[in-house]
């Protein structure tokens, strides 16, 4: 079993935001569908879903305050950090932290972060094994 099977956020402009994710999430190779009033990415049996927040003007979401931090996306290489980075930012996203390796984690972890307008951000990182190389 997963750990998790959906995760639902809650955006302030659900247009906006669609333009957004939406390249990102097709770029890691989810499939979008569109329902009433939400939108979801989904890979497999795991889906990411945008809804329109209740609260109109209750946003951005402020990191380092009481809820979400960020969610952290494994994938093969550092080239691949690089290039979901740069179509983050030209969907509208802000670099929070340009791709670079962090040895504070090991001497292989790798990553970028971004943030939508929403103050929703998203990490791209490859961490491979201790004996595989970090290309």
């Amino acid at each position: 079993m997963p750990l998790f099977d959906h995760l639902g956020l809650s955006v302030e402009d659900l247009s906006r935001s669609i333009a957004q994710f939406d390249p990102v999430m097709q770029a890691l190779g989810c499939t979008r569908a569109d329902a009433d009033g939400s939108v979801a990415w989904y890979k497999g049996e795991e889906e990411l879903i945008l809804f329109p927040a209740r609260e109109s003007g209750s946003g951005p979401h402020r990191h380092g305050r009481v809820g979400w931090q960020h969610l952290a996306f494994p994938v093969e290489s550092r080239a691949e950090v690089d290039r979901l980075h740069a179509i983050a930012v030209d969907a509208g996203w802000t670099a929070v932290r340009e791709p670079k390796l962090y040895p504070r984690f090991n001497e292989r972890y790798y990553a970028s972060f971004v943030e939508d307008d929403n103050g929703i951000r998203f990490e791209f990182m490859h961490n491979p094994p201790r004996e595989a190389s970090a290309d």
